[in-house]
């Protein structure tokens, strides 16, 4: 469906509004099921908005779910081509003797990058998570830096890293929304390496260990993504689902079982999917609205988006959405293609549920000296005699 044909036509204003991340679904459906955890959040993948919550911004400790910003950050220095999966990573003492769920290393053996990433994905080895951390930063106290400025970039505010692994540390935590945040961006930038996580089992050094994530072997549309377990955390997990085009990414903290964390998690996949759908309204590029524009070689500008558009809405309920296009008012040439300029505003019975930037979509010269001139004598009479 082109949803756009149903949203009222756009409407130019003279009003700047501010940008709002992750806005949260509000309208007439059933509550969330009640989950025995300490928190959780349920996020739609494309538009970015959370669908349930539960003190989203409550510290925890992560656990083994760390091991998503372990791996983020190797696939960072894997597009920078600071990396090869094909590296060979020198096995430490500190890494072979690192306790928790293991991937089996052997100290002073030769491990590739590939091998190592499969270890802390699929086997959630904490041996694998050392001594990637020490391969890629010196150590693994170092890379605990390039983790949080990692975070810090995100907009992980609530989060800090002492390690690669998620063992306890005092001053390591994080919060059921950062955790989304993390999975989002890690499914977003590198679909290359996220079909990892769907992998149900891996073989290093003549042992095959499965994937923790119960919820790989009981739903297809599940493809990952994290567990942890420490006995202050409890079993948390991190998941994300496609059904029909909807991606939705679940994290449930502090729950008393692994079959439970499994259960919850299920249950909010299930509810998002049920009773909530996702449309994209407007394509990466595409022109949204013109503006009148002064003293420049054209008399109107093309606005447009730099990255697509989604929205999730209650099923059915598409019909409430509704967009304005918010500009200063008289703009004045010179503009340069990709120059933010106003703000796109979606709104839901009436209410502002997303904004993003509007971008020029053509650089806009400067007129000459006529045009200017003449354009200026305008702009004085549109101000003297009841203009803007």
């Amino acid at each position: 469906m082109n949803l756009k044909h149903l949203l009222i036509a756009l409407t130019v204003t003279a009003t700047m509004a501010a940008l709002t991340p992750f806005a949260t679904v509000q309208a007439q459906v059933p509550s969330p099921p009640e989950l025995g955890a300490t928190s959780y959040v349920l996020l739609d993948f494309h538009s970015g908005e959370m669908i349930a919550e539960k003190q989203p911004d409550l510290r925890v400790e992560p656990a083994s779910i760390t091991k998503l910003m372990t791996s983020y950050v190797a696939f960072q220095e894997l597009a920078k081509d600071q990396l090869s999966l094909d590296d060979k990573v020198l096995i430490s003492e500190k890494a072979w003797r690192t306790g928790g769920s293991r991937m089996f290393v052997e100290v002073d053996t030769e491990v590739s990058v590939e091998d190592l990433l499969m270890g802390v994905i699929v086997q959630s080895g904490n041996d694998a998570s050392v001594a990637l951390a020490e391969y890629v930063a010196g150590s693994e106290e170092v890379f605990a830096q390039m983790m949080n400025a990692e975070a810090e970039r995100l907009g992980m505010d609530n989060t800090s890293y002492e390690n690669a692994t998620g063992l306890p540390a005092p001053e390591h935590y994080t919060t059921a929304r950062d955790i989304a945040i993390l999975a989002r961006a890690l499914i977003e930038e590198f679909p290359q390496y996220y079909r990892w996580y769907s992998q149900e089992e891996f073989t290093y050094n003549d042992i095959t260990q499965s994937n923790r994530n119960l919820l790989l072997y009981r739903d297809p549309s599940v493809d990952g993504l994290k567990t942890g377990h420490t006995e202050a955390a409890g079993y948390c997990l991190a998941t994300s689902a496609l059904r029909d085009g909807m991606r939705l990414i679940s994290v449930v903290m502090g729950t008393e079982s692994e079959s439970a964390r499994a259960t919850a998690s299920q249950a909010l996949l299930n509810y998002g999917f049920r009773f909530f759908e996702t449309f994209k309204l407007y394509s990466a590029g595409e022109v949204i609205s013109t503006t009148p524009v002064w003293k420049g070689e054209i008399e109107e500008m093309r606005l447009g988006i730099e990255g697509d558009v989604f929205v999730a809405v209650p099923r059915g309920s598409q019909g409430s959405l509704s967009a304005e296009v918010l500009v200063p008012s008289t703009p004045i040439a010179p503009f340069e293609q990709g120059e933010p300029f106003g703000t796109l505003e979606i709104s839901f019975d009436g209410e502002p549920r997303l904004q993003r930037s509007l971008v020029v979509m053509d650089d806009v010269p400067q007129a000459g000296w006529w045009g200017r001139t003449t354009d200026g004598i305008g702009l004085w009479f549109d101000g003297l005699f009841g203009g803007d």
